[in-house]
C-alpha cells in the first residue's frame, strides 16, 4: 500500500511518539514561513504551479509479512525503515499495548479462548492508523513486540522505557539453581572450572566413605558439575517451591573417594573418608541473562542462596482474587491463568486443610495484568502503584508517553480513545442428556486403589526412579517388587 502525500500534509501523528518527526518538523517549518509571508506582504504573488510541483513529497509504504510466529509491520519512506516485530507465540494477551496505543491501531482478540487453547495472536493491528510510535514496543512486559529503525530517525533514548534488570553480582559462586528456576529459559550459566576427570582421573579399586548432609545441601549443583559420581534429580519447579532440584545422590561406581568435592562444596554438606590426589580447583564461571526472555519475576532471587542477585520489576502493584466470583471457578479444567503467566506463580492447593480453589505467589508477580483478561468470571483483579521507566526526555511527544504511563496505573488513558473491545458470550457447559454413565464396580474400584497404594512409596523412592531410568525394565520391576515386599 502506497500512499504519497505532499510535504506539508504528512502530520497525521498527534506528537506522541515522534513518528516522521524529521519531516513533520521541517513540513511545520515551512508552513510558518509561509503564512509569516503571505501576513508580511499580502500582495505576494503566489507561486506557479511548476514551483509547487517542486516541493519535495514523501512516499510512505506501509506492509505486513508473516514469518513463522511473527508478525513483521514496515513503515518505509525516502529517509527511514520503521519495523514492528511482534511474536504471538509469546504474547500473553496483558493487553498493555491496545490501552496504551495513541491512534487505536491495536485490537484485542478473543483472550480467554486463546488462552485456553485457541491458536491465534491475541492483538492484531490496523496499520493505516498505526504511526510506528514504539510505546506497544517499550512497554510490552514480555518483549512480545520489538521495534527497529533506520535511517534519519530520533535516537532511541528520547523514548521511555521499563526501568529493569536483573544483575548478578559478586556473591555469586555460580550454581545451577537460578538457571534451573527461570520460567523463561532466560538465565544461562557457564563453569570455567575444570571437572574431576580433568585433574584426577577416576582411581579403579580405591577404597573410602562419602556421606551427603541433605540438612546442610542447597542443592546448588557444583558438585555434580565437578564429578559424575553426583547424581542431581530434577523436579519441576512450583510457586510453593521453586528450587528445580529434589534430591542428591552419590554412585559409588563411579566414586573413588578423592575427597575434592568436599573441598569444593560451599556448605560444607559432604564429608569423604579418603585420599586427596591434588588441590581442589575454585569454582569459577558466569551467568548469562537473555534479557528479551527475562520478565524479572524474581525466582531466580528466591532461589539464590547468596543474594547474589539484583532485581527490578517493571511494575509494583496488588494482586488479589473476587471471592464471590470465583463459585464458578474450575482451575482444573479452565487453566486461562495458569497458561498466560509469564512467571507461572497460580497453584491449586493441596492441603486438605485449605479451602482455596486457587492460590498465587504474589512475589513473583510483574503485574502485567494477563490473569485479569484470561479469567472469563472477572474473578482476578491486578492493581498497579508503581510504574519504573527511564527518564522522559523533553521531546514534543513528551506528553503522550508520560499520560500512557500513569495511564497503566489509573486504567484512564487521557485523549485518546481506547481500542474496541469486543464482548463475546460464553457458553456454560451443560449436562447431556440421555446415556446412562456406565456402572462402577466398587470391590473392583477399591482392589485397584489398593494395588496403586501399595505401589506409590516403591514410585516415589529416589533410587528405584533412577534404576528405572538407568537400568533394564526388567532390573527396575524387580527392585519395584522388591520395594512393595519389603
Amino acid at each position: 500500500m502506497i500512499e504519497e502525500h505532499p510535504e506539508q500534509e504528512t502530520h497525521v501523528c498527534t506528537g506522541c511518539c515522534g513518528a516522521g518527526e524529521n519531516e513533520v518538523i521541517e513540513a511545520k517549518v515551512k508552513e510558518l514561513e509561509a503564512e509569516e509571508f503571505e501576513t508580511r506582504d499580502l500582495e505576494a504573488e503566489k507561486p506557479e504551479p511548476a514551483e509547487e510541483e517542486a516541493q519535495e513529497k514523501i512516499t510512505v509504504t506501509t506492509s505486513m509479512d508473516l514469518q513463522g510466529s511473527h508478525f513483521l509491520y514496515t513503515q518505509a519512506t525516502e529517509k527511514s525503515i520503521k519495523t514492528l516485530d511482534y511474536d504471538y507465540k509469546r504474547c500473553n494477551g496483558c493487553g498493555i499495548c491496545a490501552e496504551i496505543c495513541p491512534t487505536k491501531a491495536l485490537e484485542m482478540g478473543p483472550l480467554h479462548e486463546i488462552a485456553t487453547g485457541l491458536d491465534a495472536p491475541a492483538v492484531m493491528m490496523d496499520l493505516e492508523k498505526c504511526t510506528f510510535c514504539r510505546m506497544c514496543s517499550n512497554l510490552c512486559p514480555v518483549h512480545a513486540i520489538t521495534f527497529e529503525a533506520m535511517g534519519e530517525v530520533p535516537d532511541e533514548n528520547q523514548y521511555p522505557k521499563y526501568d529493569t534488570y536483573v544483575n548478578i553480582n559478586e556473591k555469586c559462586l555460580p550454581c545451577l539453581l537460578c538457571e534451573g528456576a527461570c520460567p523463561q529459559d532466560a538465565i544461562e550459566v557457564e563453569f570455567t572450572f575444570p571437572k574431576k576427570e580433568e585433574i584426577a582421573p577416576l582411581k579403579e579399586g580405591a577404597e573410602g566413605e562419602i556421606d551427603i548432609d541433605m540438612e546442610k545441601c542447597n542443592f546448588c549443583g557444583i558438585c555434580a558439575q565437578f564429578c559424575e559420581a553426583f547424581i542431581l534429580l530434577e523436579r519441576e519447579p512450583t510457586p510453593e517451591n521453586p528450587v528445580p532440584f529434589e534430591q542428591l545422590l552419590v554412585d559409588e561406581d563411579k566414586c573413588d573417594y578423592c575427597v575434592l568435592c568436599q573441598d569444593i562444596c560451599p556448605e560444607e554438606a559432604i564429608k569423604v573418608k579418603g585420599e586427596r590426589p591434588c588441590e581442589a580447583p575454585k569454582v569459577e564461571g558466569k551467568v548469562k541473562v537473555d534479557e528479551l526472555k527475562c520478565t524479572q519475576c524474581a525466582r531466580c532471587k528466591a532461589v539464590c542462596p547468596y543474594e547474589a542477585v539484583d532485581l527490578q520489576k517493571p511494575m509494583g502493584g496488588e494482586l488479589s482474587l473476587i471471592e464471590i466470583n470465583l463459585k464458578e471457578c474450575d482451575p482444573q479444567g479452565c487453566r486461562g491463568c495458569f497458561n498466560v503467566c509469564p512467571s507461572e506463580l497460580w497453584y491449586v492447593p493441596t492441603a486438605p486443610d485449605d479451602p482455596r480453589k486457587i492460590a498465587f505467589a504474589e512475589d513473583f508477580c510483574t503485574y502485567c495484568g494477563a490473569c485479569v483478561k484470561a479469567c472469563h468470571l472477572d474473578a482476578i483483579k491486578v492493581e498497579r502503584t508503581d510504574v519504573y521507566h527511564t527518564e522522559i526526555s523533553e521531546t514534543p511527544w513528551a506528553a503522550q508517553w508520560r499520560d500512557a504511563i500513569e495511564s497503566l496505573k489509573t486504567g484512564v488513558r487521557s485523549g485518546v480513545d481506547r481500542a474496541v473491545f469486543r464482548e463475546t458470550e460464553t457458553l456454560k457447559a451443560q449436562k447431556f442428556m440421555g446415556i446412562e454413565p456406565p456402572a462402577v464396580d466398587e470391590e473392583m474400584l477399591a482392589a485397584v486403589q489398593a494395588k496403586l497404594e501399595a505401589l506409590m512409596p516403591a514410585l516415589r523412592s529416589a533410587r528405584v526412579r533412577k534404576l528405572w531410568e538407568t537400568d533394564s525394565p526388567e532390573n527396575a520391576v524387580a527392585a519395584v517388587k522388591k520395594r512393595i515386599e519389603s
